[in-house]
């Protein structure tokens, strides 16, 4: 098994391309970024570590690519790997589905086996629902960025985050 870390990402604006190479740069020699357009999914069986990146679109649907390896990724087993996760959503234009793509990416993984880590703090956000949210609701399955209306704490974010990821990786 590879002891880097794998991020896996699909991104249609640029805007989930942009985060993953973000979170890429801070740990360049450990993170090998994939795009799953290009890449497919299929190389995350090389993994024990992943970083998974999604964007939710529109009224809470699947990107396009995601959307497309939906189906290999059903199929995949994910027993004994550890994943955290990052959603980008738009809070106030679509609030009643803030990301609900990075939820449905969580249950499909916690049922393949996946121990997903790093859960990440709801409070200051301002949405209206999310399948995003943990059982309790104080916070999200992963880390929650917005780039259309807090593009600004978008790196604060990521640098507050990597280092939980890394400590529950043990890496």
């Amino acid at each position: 098994m590879n002891t880097l870390i794998g991020l896996f990402f699909a991104s249609t604006t640029g805007n989930t391309e942009t985060v993953a190479e973000q979170i890429a740069a801070l740990e360049p020699e450990r993170i090998r970024l994939h795009d799953i357009a290009t890449d497919g999914v299929a190389e995350m069986a090389r993994y024990q570590h992943l970083i998974m990146g999604i964007p939710t679109w529109d009224f809470g649907e699947l990107q396009e690519d995601w959307d497309e390896h939906w189906p290999v990724l059903q199929a995949m087993d994910f027993s004994g790997k550890q994943v955290a996760l990052f959603g980008l959503g738009d809070q106030i234009g679509y609030g009643e589905w803030f990301l609900d793509a990075m939820g449905a990416l969580h249950d499909l993984l916690q049922s393949a086996g996946a121990e997903v880590v790093v859960p990440w703090p709801a409070s200051g956000y301002r949405f209206e629902a999310s399948r995003a949210l943990t059982a309790d609701g104080d916070h999200f399955v992963g880390l929650a960025l917005d780039e259309d209306s807090e593009h600004g704490l978008t790196d604060e974010r990521i640098r507050t985050w990597l280092p939980r990821v890394l400590d529950a990786f043990k890496l």
